[in-house]
């Protein structure tokens, strides 16, 4: 009489020892999802931002036609085509983007900065006017100036630029556009103001530093301002400065400057040599 009590206890122990079976199997089986989500999230990564462009490109199209709707994926080859610079692709990439549905409103401003890429100025708008007022970030604002700016709408421009500035800890890029902004317009005194902040914020950015010296060069100013620069970049400065000078029909102090600037640079300055030719031959001629 004890048998059947005895094998059901025993039966009851190997059902048990299988349930403990199965579910430390799917424990297993989660703690490795978990992994691979991690280790995934990390490769995400690592592609976004020290890949190369065209590679990170490749591996977010496989992992998206692996699994295709996942957002982050889309995002991530969106983001390597515009690193990649295929602009045009990059559009298209963030429309999709846009239209999945768990976009966000950052993606949109993303698709208005592909579309300013191709020069598609009209479409940008278009998207930038559809974005709420309440969204606020500097990304967002720096297009809408650059957008005011291709408008000629010069307030609304300031306006954005000045913005965009105070939601940033790092201005110096858009303090330099508001600068060329203003040089564009004729208003050199604003934009040498504008380049200098812009130096202030990052002393090493050249593109602000040649901007400086046309604003200076457009007032007449043919002196190097106070700097810091490499040789390498003083010379191709006065180059500049030169330039200015000579388009302006400065010429005496356009070919000074552009001995100066031969003189100054470390190794052959194939550029400054070629302009003093040219100068010299057409004053000859």
């Amino acid at each position: 009489m004890r048998h059947p009590i005895l094998l059901s206890a025993a039966l009851l122990g190997a059902l048990s020892l299988s349930a403990c079976s199965r579910s430390g199997d799917a424990e297993v089986a989660r703690a490795l999802q978990d992994v691979n989500v991690v280790d995934e999230t990390n490769l995400n990564d690592v592609f976004l931002t020290v890949a190369d462009p065209d590679e990170a490109v490749n591996y977010f199209l496989r992992a998206s036609t692996n699994d295709p709707g996942r957002i982050d994926l889309m995002r991530g080859l969106s983001i390597s085509l515009i690193r990649a610079k295929r602009n045009g692709e990059a559009v298209r990439a963030w429309q999709a983007v846009v239209d999945h549905e768990d976009s966000e409103t950052a993606d949109s401003v993303e698709l208005a900065d592909a579309f300013i890429r191709t020069n598609d100025w009209d479409s940008a708008e278009k998207v930038l006017d559809q974005i709420p007022p309440t969204f606020e970030t500097f990304k967002r604002y720096r297009l809408e100036a650059m957008v005011a700016d291709s408008n000629e709408e010069w307030s609304n421009a300031d306006s954005f630029y000045e913005t965009a500035v105070g939601l940033t800890t790092s201005p110096a890029g858009v303090l330099n556009n508001w600068g060329f902004s203003k040089l564009t317009r004729g208003d050199y005194d604003g934009a040498e103001r504008l380049f200098t902040d812009a130096l202030r914020n990052k002393p090493d950015l050249f593109t602000a530093k040649n901007n400086l010296v046309l604003a200076r060069g457009a007032q007449r100013n043919y002196d190097l301002p106070v700097i810091p620069m490499t040789q390498i970049e003083r010379a191709q400065l006065l180059h500049t400065l030169a330039l200015t000078a000579i388009k302006q029909n400065d010429i005496t102090i356009g070919r000074g400057l552009l001995g100066e600037a031969i003189e100054t640079h470390p190794q052959h300055f194939e550029a400054a040599v070629r302009s003093l030719r040219a100068l010299e031959d057409n004053v000859t001629n």
